[in-house]
């Protein structure tokens, strides 16, 4: 049964039979923005570019590497990330996800840490006019959800908006196990490099 996490959650990665969870999946689900018409007639569809990323770092918080869209692989091939999506769901909530970050735990160099995923507005669109925007952390592949492990929702929040980043949430390590801690909180950084700052700054 899946955990619906709340911001601040911490959880342990442990499935339902006790088992850890090796390969996770993250994914984002986003809509394209709605605007109605000149005098209210029709409505039109603006592009979303939302870019998912994610930054790995030591025990001593310093950056060892990030996978965003401009590279796709972690150099030790244990993060991967599906590439690019420029739009968002065009035509309503397909119920899929735009964007999968791959994480195989048991491939990760042993002396990363924390990895930390984010989220920033590539066109700088504010959080709070997107109709819809969620994460989700699964068993599986890109293409195939063997377990929903937990589902967390970022788009129906009043925090959000006036934001273009946020830090979604930090997989960390502590005696030899791995847990999660779902953030969800905006941050006031206008790029990339900007978030991954904040996060070795206030969240690890």
């Amino acid at each position: 049964m899946a955990i619906n996490l709340q911001k601040g959650q911490r959880i342990s990665l442990e499935k339902s039979n006790g088992s850890k969870l090796q390969s996770v999946c993250v994914g984002i689900n986003w809509g394209a923005i709605e605007k109605k018409g000149l005098f209210g007639f029709g409505v039109t569809k603006e592009a979303v570019d939302l870019d998912a990323s994610c930054a790995l770092f030591d025990d001593a918080k310093n950056l060892i590497d990030v996978v965003y869209f401009g590279n796709l692989r972690s150099k030790d091939g244990a993060v991967q990330h599906s590439g690019d999506d420029l739009t968002g769901d065009m035509d309503g909530d397909d119920g899929l996800d735009n964007e999968v970050i791959t994480l195989d735990l048991s491939r990760l160099n042993p002396a990363v840490n924390y990895v930390a995923f984010v989220l920033n507005s590539f066109r700088g669109q504010d959080f709070g006019t997107i109709p819809f925007a969620s994460i989700r952390i699964y068993e599986g592949t890109p293409k195939r959800v063997n377990e929903v492990y937990a589902t967390y929702d970022i788009g129906h929040s009043k925090d959000f908006a006036g934001h273009v980043s946020m830090v979604m949430g930090v997989f960390y390590k502590k005696n030899a196990e791995w847990k999660f801690n779902a953030i969800g909180e905006p941050t006031r950084d206008r790029k990339l490099e900007e978030t991954v700052k904040t996060v070795s700054q206030n969240y690890l």
